[in-house]
């Protein structure tokens, strides 16, 4: 976990888009797009259906390396509406689990404004802690230190010949975009015009790598 500063809080970011907060022993993560896979194949398009069973695997380990106490997940934490019907019984077992030893919150995002079975946790549309504001997508005309999910931001270099992306945490002096965490979720470069315009400028792309962030300017 790679310590940094944002909204004078302390944070850990975390290679895979979690962001830890100390001072609260919460972990806030964005866009997990639960049962992502069973809505394709509702529609014909059938892929492996594991990808719920990935990402609440992967968020159950960081709670357990964490110790925290808080979960906050900022929007579309499920592909649509209907997205916690469809679990798999392995992958509900492990979510109930995780909302029944956290204090977990589930703020709304665009593919689940209605949640109808949450699997447990508190739903909210935003929620504003310690100062920070937390919501799904970020709003231009929030001048409070806001945090928010919504774009999948991912970083794309030429290394070596080759084009590498990596996924990242877009930044300013008051807004942070997290990546998203959910193990099938594709990404919007950071130089998109609508990723640009919602977070301002001057924006750094982040990229959390061992014990530092590397940062790198998102062009104007």
């Amino acid at each position: 976990m790679v310590p940094f500063s944002f909204g004078d809080h302390a944070f850990q970011a975390l290679a895979d888009g979690a962001l830890y907060w100390p001072a609260r022993g919460a972990l806030l993560v964005a866009d997990l797009h639960l049962e992502k896979a069973s809505w394709y194949a509702g529609g014909g398009q059938m892929l492996p259906p594991y990808d719920s069973l990935a990402t609440l695997s992967e968020l159950t380990a960081i709670v357990t390396r964490t110790g925290a106490r808080e979960v906050w997940c900022l929007g579309d934490s499920f592909h649509d509406v209907d997205g916690c019907d469809r679990l798999l019984p392995e992958a509900r077992a492990m979510l109930l689990a995780l909302t029944g030893s956290t204090a977990w919150t589930w703020i709304t995002g665009n593919h689940d404004p209605v949640m109808r079975d949450r699997c447990g946790g508190a739903v909210t549309e935003e929620a504003a802690v310690d100062g920070l504001v937390l919501r799904h997508e970020a709003d231009q005309a929030e001048t409070r230190p806001e945090l928010s999910g919504h774009f999948h931001p991912k970083l794309r270099l030429r290394v070596r010949g080759k084009l590498v992306a990596r996924r990242c945490f877009v930044g300013t002096a008051n807004k942070l975009i997290l990546p998203a965490f959910g193990a099938l979720t594709g990404g919007l470069d950071v130089d998109h015009p609508a990723l640009r315009q919602a977070v301002g400028r001057p924006a750094e792309a982040l990229v959390p790598v061992r014990d530092r962030m590397l940062r790198f300017p998102v062009a104007a």
